[in-house]
């Protein structure tokens, strides 16, 4: 039978599910609906659900399912398998860790969905060859994880890599944190669409910055402005040697990155110049981080 560890990544609005053998090939993906209307201890029910579903199909498929890996937003303390804080979920220091290993009868990890995306950019995706790797995926929120030499600092309390936490535009727009002109109220997808109004999205007024549309290249050239103090002030207190950045925002591609890069080189002074460089493993990087997640438990335990 063949090793195999679930993977879940859980999301405001969706879960990305796999079974990973040990070689981490991916060979089984499932999406579940996070309902999170429902509050959240019907969340954690369900996420027993289908972490326990997913055992089941491993049995299923004639594998060996030895470990589960979920990965949560918010503040997570990744040693105590705890989810300590959602704002966008709602739970309080829920005891998930303990809660998938008594519904599946397996060890678990617990880990952040943007640090797990940095473990695995920084393993195997865009950060492979570099020892100081800043992930930063842009797409509701802002944030950021840190990987050094293969391994993710998660800070002392849980709560490490908050770069859209930082306040760059005073008294600019208020942010979900109660903060006003937090990197994330100003050049997150969702403030993005929010500032130019009309129900459009990021994706939309990146489509009509690129034509030539005054307003939409206004809106989205003081994103890209406040995006790059928001990663100067990452440079100046990491130094990395690249910046990957993942989300939906970075599905603009060139449209994103060559403004960025020539913003922070205008910025920067005394810093050097980190690569930038686009995520290589998509939308998919959270999962296949609760995957190394599991694996790093086995192997450890």
């Amino acid at each position: 039978m063949v090793s195999t560890v679930v993977a879940i990544d859980v999301g405001g609005t969706g879960m990305k599910c796999a079974l990973v053998d040990t070689a981490g090939q991916v060979l089984h993906v499932e999406r579940h609906a996070t309902h999170r209307e429902r509050g959240p201890e019907a969340v954690l029910d369900t996420i027993g659900d289908v972490a326990a579903g997913l055992v089941r199909t491993a049995h299923d498929k004639g594998l060996d399912p030895k470990a589960v890996g979920v990965v949560v937003p918010g503040v997570v303390n990744e040693d105590g398998g705890i989810a300590v804080y959602s704002s966008n979920i709602g739970w309080r220091d829920a005891p998930l860790r303990d809660l998938i290993e008594t519904r599946t009868g397996l060890t678990a990890a617990l880990g952040h969905d943007v640090r797990a995306g940095a473990l695995a950019e920084a393993r195997i995706g865009a950060g492979r060859e570099y020892d100081n790797v800043l992930f930063i995926p842009i797409g509701t929120g802002i944030a950021s994880g840190l990987a050094v030499n293969g391994h993710v600092r998660s800070g002392a309390h849980g709560a490490a890599g908050e770069i859209g936490h930082i306040v760059i535009r005073p008294g600019g727009p208020q942010c979900g944190c109660g903060q006003f002109g937090c990197v994330e109220a100003i050049a997150s997808a969702s403030a993005i669409g929010r500032r130019y109004g009309e129900n459009v999205t990021a994706a939309e007024v990146a489509a009509r910055a690129e034509a030539g549309e005054a307003k939409a290249q206004q809106i989205w050239q003081e994103s890209v402005d406040a995006l790059a103090d928001g990663l100067l002030a990452g440079i100046a207190l990491l130094d990395p040697e690249i910046i990957i950045i993942g989300g939906g925002l970075a599905e603009a591609g060139g449209l994103l990155l060559a403004p960025l890069a020539v913003a922070l080189d205008a910025k920067r002074t005394f810093h050097a110049r980190p690569h930038l460089v686009r995520a290589a493993l998509g939308d998919e990087a959270g999962c296949i981080g609760a995957a190394l997640l599991a694996l790093d438990r086995l192997e450890s335990s």
